[in-house]
């Protein structure tokens, strides 16, 4: 017991460089409450004290505004960033080495009593307000960008972005931060994509112009040369 509250401890200070003291940590951080909380609201709920592990788990909601159901399963050096917002379902499986930052929902699809919550491997990082819905599998490694929302099972080492979460990177390494600015962002890269299309089409356009003019054809917005008049229309017109 007293092994994991230290590993909490410094699974603080190793994934949030604004924690100074081991007082700080203890004392203003509601993402770890919430862990120490739910590792007893857990361990009552394991042991058929549901009620008691409820009541504990909305307890702990109140105080730190991280709603954990008390039959979720959580590992080692997990860490909650600021949390307010955190919400995680039932039968969600947390494995070890996973942060979360806040608004993040681990929700489910059904109302059938079975798996319905998503599983997190090992290594992975999710950003602020990214929900993940239904018995889907987060890979190890993997990355979900902030606002995603991710529906589909995700392969390890995979960066998600967008509504809905699609992959766009896939990298094979351990993660310690989502490096939000390098992240890829699918609206713009399609905006970029209409644009070069756009570029390339308005070229093509121009080579044809010239090579209409070449052979003596005028482009649209040219009005089209009269042929030139002969002396006896010349004459005609004068008089």
């Amino acid at each position: 017991m007293f092994k994991m509250l230290r590993e909490d401890i410094r699974t603080t200070f190793a994934k949030d460089p604004a924690a100074r003291s081991t007082w700080e940590v203890l004392c203003c951080y509601p993402g770890l409450h919430a862990l120490w909380l739910h590792r007893l609201a857990h361990f009552l709920w394991r042991h058929r004290l549901r009620f008691l592990g409820r009541l504990l788990s909305q307890l702990s909601r109140f105080a730190t505004g991280i709603e954990i159901h008390p039959g979720a399963s959580i590992g080692h050096r997990f860490f909650i960033d600021h949390g307010m917002g955190v919400v995680i379902g039932e039968t969600a499986e947390i494995r070890d080495d996973v942060l979360l930052y806040q608004g993040v929902v681990l929700g489910g699809t059904t109302l059938e009593k079975k798996k319905r919550h998503p599983t997190i491997g090992n290594n992975v990082v999710i950003g602020a307000g990214a929900t993940l819905l239904g018995p889907i599998t987060i890979e190890d490694g993997a990355r979900i960008g902030a606002g995603s929302v991710v529906v589909q099972s995700v392969p390890p080492g995979a960066t998600v972005v967008g509504v809905p979460g699609r992959a766009v990177a896939e990298e094979r390494r351990a993660v310690l931060d989502l490096e939000h600015g390098r992240l890829p962002d699918p609206v713009s890269e399609a905006i970029k994509h209409v644009l070069e299309e756009q570029e390339h089409l308005a070229q093509r356009l121009k080579r044809l112009e010239q090579s209409l003019k070449v052979h003596g054809v005028p482009a649209e917005d040219e009005p089209p040369k009269e042929p030139p008049q002969s002396r006896e229309d010349q004459s005609m017109a004068h008089g």
